[in-house]
């Protein structure tokens, strides 16, 4: 393991030491999910929190599926001490499933199920934690299109220079300090409606402390509901800082693995890498791809972002690429193609 990696382990379970020392007990902050009908990937991260915020007794309204009732809110969830190596245990339909959660807290499992299409809800919890509630959406094996969207600069607009970007998510932490990107709403409300059944994935190189935070921009910039598919900040086992890069390939991957008969419409911008790694999925994997939308920076977001790519890429009659500055542009043009 790498040296920073076995430096952040021993630094996390000293500070679990002392924090159940102080009372502090597990609680489960639950992420939404997707599956088909015979599988869900569940996720979820167990951190510390206040006896006060983690109480052993279930709570008597229904928990909210961003966390917010979890106990762990805002630039708190950067601070809270992770638990690795404890036992979530998970409760789908009368099934119970018991699952192991990472070093960095993170429980990202596939468990078996038998559900029909459509939104469900998981029971998590773990050692004497309440029960939290986690979204589910089970895709219908037919479905032939989803949805992939990034999140920075396509959704939201942070208006702040590249590097100060992780600073602001962490201190900050406000969906109201957000600015949704123009049109970007109602355009994957579009692409949602135009595919009934259609799973909504937000892939982003953002970590999964952000998560409640994004969930609730979402929902109150009238986002369609889906899954975030974010990444654990800090050292991996083999590198010093986790590849954000890698993060969004090997999930297309995996999405293209899990569901070989979708044709996915894939949503980024031009200021990050988007248009590299998105290439790249459409080589690999050229009949699960129905259509590239790229939303274009603005000349003062792309100075913030730090980089623009250069050459707009051409897309052929099967994989459509379509580029515009905000959402109904970027939605005219993909009725071209009858994708709306």
């Amino acid at each position: 393991m790498h040296r920073a990696a076995r430096i952040e382990d021993w630094l996390h379970d000293r500070r679990e030491v002392c924090a159940r020392k102080r009372g502090y007990r597990p609680t489960v902050i639950p992420f939404t999910g997707y599956g088909s009908t015979g599988w869900v990937r569940i996720l979820c991260r167990v951190l510390l929190a206040r006896p006060d915020k983690a109480g052993a007794a279930p709570p008597k309204k229904k928990p909210r599926s961003d966390g917010r009732d979890a106990g762990i809110r805002g630039w708190r969830s950067f601070t809270s001490v992770p638990v690795k190596a404890v036992t979530v245990v998970i409760e789908i339909d009368g099934q119970r499933h018991e699952v192991e959660a990472d070093r960095g807290g993170v429980v990202d499992a596939v468990v078996p199920v038998s559900l029909v299409p459509g939104w469900h809800v998981a029971r998590l919890h773990t050692e004497d934690s309440a029960v939290q509630e986690a979204p589910l959406f089970i895709v219908d094996p037919g479905t032939a299109r989803g949805i992939v969207s990034d999140v920075d600069d396509t959704v939201m607009v942070t208006t702040l220079p590249r590097p100060l970007l992780a600073a602001w998510n962490t201190f900050v932490l406000d969906e109201h300090a957000r600015v949704p990107t123009p049109g970007m709403a109602v355009f994957l409300e579009r692409l949602a409606s135009a595919s009934p059944g259609a799973p909504l994935i937000y892939l982003s190189t953002g970590a999964w402390n952000v998560a409640p935070t994004l969930t609730r921009f979402l929902s109150r910039n009238l986002y369609p509901a889906g899954a975030l598919l974010l990444t654990d900040w800090g050292p991996t086992h083999d590198r010093l800082f986790r590849s954000g890069r890698e993060h969004k390939r090997g999930n297309l991957r995996r999405l293209a693995l899990e569901f070989p008969h979708m044709r996915w419409i894939l949503v980024g911008d031009d200021g990050q890498h988007d248009e590299a790694i998105y290439n790249e999925f459409v080589h690999e994997f050229p009949g699960s791809v129905a259509a590239v939308a790229i939303r274009q920076l603005s000349p003062s977001e792309a100075v913030l972002a730090g980089s623009r790519s250069k050459d707009e890429i051409e897309g052929t009659a099967d994989i459509p690429w379509v580029y515009g500055p905000d959402g109904s542009s970027l939605a005219n043009q993909l009725a071209k193609f009858n994708l709306l």
